[in-house]
Order: structure tokens, then C-alpha cells, then sequence
């Protein structure tokens, strides 16, 4: 019907080149004779693929299968296809569900890892949140896989703790003396609320009508206003949150008061465990929480913590034990208590248990200096053969360490004294000061690298399981650029 032009290939429009240049072909609408491969995406060397090898290969992903015990219901995603995108996602710094479904869509190493399938972020929160034990439990494998690379030496070890932001904000917790108060004032204003609720009630009852116009159609006698129903609400919440505080602080006066006879009892040669329990429960009974002990509502495990910046934030306290050959963490663990005094012997019995071995030497910081520590480590030195090099004070920028005194150790030093003169000679000198570069950098390959320095799952339980996978993708990774992805089941058998 009309006339039209034969189509051309179009030419770049604005300026023309200076001379009748040839470009290389470009059709931004060629249609795909042959379908694409997903082999051909990326380079032999990619991290992806190492991911991809791993996930078909080595890991054993027996514990996420064995909780699919029902037939019925819509087939889930492939739990392989999930376990990759969460471990290229942690291990890159992509953590958020949100941001891996985008990712799936924009990101060629993502589609490659889910076979160009776009698992939407719900499923993947579900699935971290489901089987998050297992995910935690890919630690371990790692260490293992790690030692059987021949990674692991087990010869000197650091032991340190960094503070990592939980997924709720400071401002939503409340100090002890504020919630008696605020309970008062929330219990008056519940009790004014139900005097106008029942003076309703009574006018209610004089007609149908009436009961209608306040209660609705359906409505009954006992329909509360929903004033009323949010205020008891905020009263459970608030008499929830000053119940864990007084839990809290009876807790730890119990262990206090146990602590305390079964030393008094050591000091006798005497053994009496009943007087220990009645020590505490006595002290429990009259353990009393401090006014400014706080207590959150968005994530009531976490704590008030300061970091190394001198801020105090809402956080948890995590601990790692760092191999000193590749890096590799032997150990990993949270604690909501913001000392690490309380750690030391919990984390090298961890990494001994997860490795079969002890190692020779334990590096930790002056955090983790008590008595209780210093006697610990005497015996783990007889009993293990693990010399342990704990600082006993924290030395100013300009300070200079002294060196060791000659002569013999006099027999009434402490064994803090012991500690400290032990660090001053050559060789504990040349030991300790390996920590620094030990650990530190672990923590900061984490936070920047795995872009770690903020929780995204709540609560004790979903604190360590986070951290042991963010663990777990800091060793995958340096077995990545220690084996490559060239021959990783072979070389792992």
C-alpha cells in the first residue's frame, strides 16, 4: 500500500568518523541461532566455578536433604542451587536475599550459579532460616577440606574477638529503672482505659443500638477497644523484657556465688556440691539487676557493646581461632557477654575438637588476662602441651616493652608476673608479636571483603549461625586461591 524504503543497517547517528572507517558487527537485535552454553559465561578461573565444584562435589549437603521428609506440596528450588548462591553471595559480600535475587537477573556469575534460574528472595531467606544449622555445620567442612589441602598446621594460633552489629538499633532498648517505670505508667493508663471500656459496656447494655454503634454488628461484651487491646500488648512486652533482666543478673549471681564456694571449698580441700548450689540459688534469690542494665525489643539477645572506635552499639561478641599458615579459622563462635575473658578456654577446646589437634602456641590479647585464664592456661600447658602467650596489660602508642630481668624467676611471682616476664624475653616477644598479623587481618577480610560487619539474622541462634558461615566462606576462599578451581576434587579425594 505504501511505499517504503528498503531497511538498511543503521548507521551511528550524529557525527560521522573522519574517515569511511569499518566497525566490527554489532546488531544489538541478533537473534540466538543455537542456545547460549552457561559454560561459556565466564573465564576457567572464576570464583563461581570453584563455588559450583564445591557445592556438586565436595560438600557434603546431607543435612540440608535429610530435612525434606514430606512429598506433598510445590517442588522447592534445588537445594544446591540455593547452597551455591548463599555461598557466593557471603563469600562476596552479597548477602542480603533481596540483593541475590537481583543479582540472579544482573550478575553473569549469580546466572551462571543458578543455571539462569531466578529464585526469588522469600525462598532464599526461608531456605537460610530453615536450615541454618547445616549452613553453620559447612564450617567445619571447610576446615576439614582446608586440612586435607594441608593448610593447617596447628603450630601457633591467635585467639581474638570483634564486635559485630546486630539487626536492631540501640535506640530500641530500654535500661532497667526505665521499664519499672514505663510498666507503672503503662499499667495506670490500662487501668483508666478499662474503667472507660466498662462505663461503655454499661451504656452499651441500655439498647441493641447502642451495643451496635460500639462494639459493631457482631460485636461482643467482652470486645476490649483497640486502645486498650495495644497498650496491654506493649505491657507484655515490657513486663517480657524486665523478666530477662532480673533472669540475667540472677544467672550471673548464681555463677558468682558457685564460683566463689567451690574456690573457698578448694582453699579447705573440702567437697561439698550441694553447698554449692545452695550458695547460688541463695544468691540468686537476692540478685538485684543495676538500674542501667538494658534489655532490646527488636533483638533481646543482643547487647550494648563497645567496639574498637570507643562506640557503643547493639551487638554481639564474636570469637575466632586464626591458624597461622594460610589464615584458615580453626574456631568460631558469639557470645552476647562483651568481655572475652570468658572465651579462652571454650575456644581452643573448640578448635582442638574441630581439628584433632592442639596447637603449640595460643596468642590472645590482654582482653582475655584474668586469674581464672592464667590458671587455665598453666594446666592446658601440662595437660596439652599448649604454651599459651597472653598480654597482661594493654601498653600505651610511645610505651616500650622492658627487657626480661636476668636471673631465676623468684618463687613467689604471680602468675601474672610469670606471663608478663615470659612475654619480655626473645622469644615471647618474637611469638606474640605475630598476633597482630595473624588474626586482624581476618577480621578485616570479613567485614570489608564478606561485608560482615553487620548481622542480618536475630537472636543467639541466628548470631552464631551467621558467623559460622561467614566463617566458612573466609576459608573457602583462601582455598580457593591456595588449590584454584582446577582439580579441587581431586585434590581433596
Amino acid at each position: 500500500m505504501f511505499e517504503v524504503e528498503p531497511v538498511g543497517k543503521k548507521r551511528p547517528q550524529g557525527r560521522p568518523a573522519a574517515v569511511d572507517k569499518t566497525f566490527r558487527e554489532f546488531d544489538p537485535h541478533q537473534v540466538l541461532l543455537l542456545p547460549p552454553s552457561l559454560d561459556e559465561w565466564l573465564p576457567e578461573d572464576h570464583l563461581a566455578r570453584f563455588v559450583a565444584e564445591l557445592v556438586d562435589e565436595v560438600l557434603d549437603l546431607g543435612p540440608v536433604l535429610a530435612d525434606y521428609t514430606e512429598k506433598r506440596g510445590y517442588p522447592p528450588y534445588d537445594p544446591r542451587l540455593m547452597v551455591r548462591l548463599l555461598i557466593y553471595g557471603y563469600t562476596t559480600g552479597i548477602r542480603s536475599s533481596r540483593a541475590i535475587e537481583r543479582r540472579c537477573v544482573d550478575d553473569v556469575a549469580f546466572r551462571f550459579l543458578a543455571a539462569d534460574q531466578a529464585a526469588d528472595f522469600r525462598s532464599i531467606a526461608r531456605f537460610r532460616r530453615r536450615h541454618l544449622e547445616a549452613l553453620a555445620g559447612l564450617f567445619t567442612q571447610s576446615l576439614h577440606l582446608a586440612q586435607k589441602l594441608d593448610m593447617v598446621k596447628m603450630g601457633r594460633v591467635a585467639l581474638d574477638g570483634t564486635k559485630l552489629e546486630a539487626s536492631a538499633s540501640k535506640h530500641k532498648a530500654m535500661s532497667y529503672g526505665r521499664l519499672t517505670d514505663k510498666e507503672e505508667r503503662v499499667e495506670a493508663e490500662i487501668a483508666e482505659l478499662e474503667a472507660k471500656a466498662r462505663a461503655l459496656l454499661a451504656e452499651a447494655e441500655a439498647t441493641d443500638t447502642a451495643e451496635d454503634q460500639a462494639f459493631g454488628a457482631d460485636g461482643k461484651d467482652v470486645d476490649l477497644p483497640a486502645e486498650l487491646d495495644r497498650r496491654e500488648k506493649r505491657l507484655a512486652k515490657l513486663q517480657a523484657a524486665r523478666a530477662q533482666i532480673e533472669a540475667e543478673a540472677a544467672d550471673k549471681a548464681r555463677a558468682h556465688a558457685e564460683d566463689k564456694e567451690r574456690r573457698r571449698q578448694e582453699r579447705a580441700r573440702t567437697a561439698d556440691e550441694q553447698a554449692v548450689t545452695d550458695a547460688g540459688e541463695k544468691a540468686a534469690a537476692k540478685a538485684r539487676p543495676k538500674p542501667k542494665a538494658q534489655s532490646n525489643f527488636t533483638d533481646p539477645d543482643s547487647r550494648i557493646m563497645k567496639n574498637s572506635d570507643g562506640a557503643y552499639i547493639q551487638a554481639y561478641n564474636a570469637q575466632a581461632v586464626v591458624d597461622d599458615k594460610h589464615q584458615v579459622i580453626t574456631a568460631a563462635d558469639v557470645t552476647t557477654n562483651p568481655s572475652d575473658a570468658l572465651n579462652y578456654t571454650t575456644m581452643l577446646d573448640q578448635c582442638a575438637h574441630n581439628t584433632g589437634a592442639h596447637p603449640r602456641q595460643a596468642l590472645v590479647d590482654a582482653g582475655y588476662c584474668s586469674q581464672a585464664n592464667l590458671e587455665a592456661a598453666k594446666k592446658r600447658q601440662l595437660s596439652c602441651g599448649t604454651g599459651t602467650f597472653m598480654a597482661t596489660g594493654r601498653l600505651k602508642r610511645e610505651e616500650q616493652v622492658p627487657p626480661a630481668p636476668r636471673g631465676r624467676i623468684p618463687k613467689d611471682a604471680t602468675l601474672k608476673e610469670r606471663m608478663a616476664r615470659k612475654l619480655r624475653t626473645k622469644p615471647g616477644k618474637a611469638a606474640y608479636s605475630r598476633r597482630k598479623a595473624i588474626v586482624e587481618p581476618v577480621f578485616g577480610q570479613i567485614m570489608t571483603c564478606q561485608n560482615g560487619r553487620r548481622l542480618l539474622l536475630r537472636g543467639e541462634n541466628g548470631a552464631r549461625g551467621e558467623w559460622r558461615l561467614l566463617a566458612a566462606c573466609h576459608n573457602l576462599r583462601k582455598i580457593f586461591r591456595h588449590a584454584g578451581t582446577a582439580g579441587l576434587t581431586a585434590q581433596t579425594g
